[in-house]
């Protein structure tokens, strides 16, 4: 366990995973002790006498996680999405959960973009090829972006982002959000579709960019993904828990679904007995399939953006263990 003690003695901050360090120089000018990385194992030992805990996507906070840390006041994610954190329990015990809505943006659209790129042009399975000392041009065909329909369900941050980038591809653009105003479809150029299922069938590119929570899980269903046109192209940067899996492999094994780009999946390697969980998972054939470009859950990692959420968890929970007027964690679509 590595610790810096800070002389105006603030308390401990326990930070659960890897941080850009300018938002942990933030922490120690602060007067606080920081706590990086304690070993999983003692991760609860090490909340006993926390103030606060900043985590990542690979941490977990519970009720029991919750429970062990009964001077704990502010929870910080470093990052956009709190499925993964039990914000009733946490609420129950007075504890502030705050994010980084804005700090990703970027980075999550690009990444977005990125994947379709590769997807419609095959460029894994090329650039394998290659490296195996191979040169078949003319086996595949790849797709033009120009004239396409995307549909984007979720308008908020991240789809607005996407939305911007690929109308300069010559996309005509569609997006599903009951909750965004009008003026917000005008203003990116989208063509608002009130029926999910309605704009599904139109879309030849489908991307998602909602949280997953109660109300999303499983968005995407089978039914759904069901209506898609013949020979569309499906992309995940969002969550896994969004898409279901199955329904999309089957749509892909058919020669429905012409081709996806997946970078969050339902089962995810965090951890040996995660990855092992994994290798034999729906998530795994999805990410093996030849003609899905996958990537593990880095729509969020470039280094601009690790630097923005590091420098944003760390000021939100610095103004919350303040009395500071703080925002609420906030879903990307807020």
């Amino acid at each position: 366990m590595a610790a810096t003690e800070a002389a105006a003695g603030g308390g401990r901050i326990v930070v659960a995973d890897p941080m850009h360090p300018a938002g942990l120089e933030l922490l120690v000018a602060a007067g606080y002790e920081v706590v990086e990385c304690p070993p999983r194992e003692r991760l609860d030992a090490s909340l006993e006498q926390a103030v606060a805990l900043i985590v990542r996507t690979a941490t977990p906070v519970d009720a029991d996680r919750l429970a062990a840390a009964a001077r704990l006041r502010v929870i910080g994610r470093a990052g956009v999405g709190i499925d993964h954190i039990d914000t009733e329990a946490a609420g129950r015990r007075g504890v502030v959960v705050v994010n980084t809505p804005d700090a990703n943006t970027v980075s999550a659209a690009e990444h977005t973009v990125a994947l379709l790129l590769a997807t419609v042009r095959q460029l894994g399975a090329r650039d394998a090829e290659l490296k195996r000392g191979e040169w078949s041009r003319g086996t595949l065909r790849g797709l033009e972006l120009s004239g396409r329909v995307l549909g984007i369900v979720g308008l908020g941050r991240i789809g607005s982002a996407v939305a911007l980038r690929l109308r300069a591809f010559g996309m005509r653009v569609l997006a599903n959000d009951p909750y965004i105003g009008a003026e917000r479809f005008a203003a990116f150029g989208v063509e608002p579709v009130e029926s999910l299922p309605e704009m599904v069938e139109r879309s030849q590119v489908l991307t998602i960019h909602t949280p997953l929570d109660s109300g999303t899980r499983g968005l995407l269903s089978a039914q759904v993904l069901a209506r898609l046109p013949v020979g569309a192209v499906v992309l995940n940067a969002a969550r896994g828990g969004l898409v279901d899996e199955s329904a999309l492999l089957e749509l892909l094994e058919r020669g429905h679904v012409w081709g996806a780009g997946i970078d969050v999946f339902e089962q995810e390697g965090l951890a040996s007995a995660a990855a092992e969980h994994f290798r034999h998972s729906v998530s795994a054939r999805l990410a093996a399939h030849p003609r899905v470009v996958a990537s593990p859950h880095v729509g969020a990692y470039t280094e601009q953006a690790q630097e923005r959420m590091s420098v944003q968890v760390a000021e939100a929970v610095l103004a919350a263990l303040a009395s500071a007027p703080t925002v609420p964690a906030r879903a990307p679509s807020s």
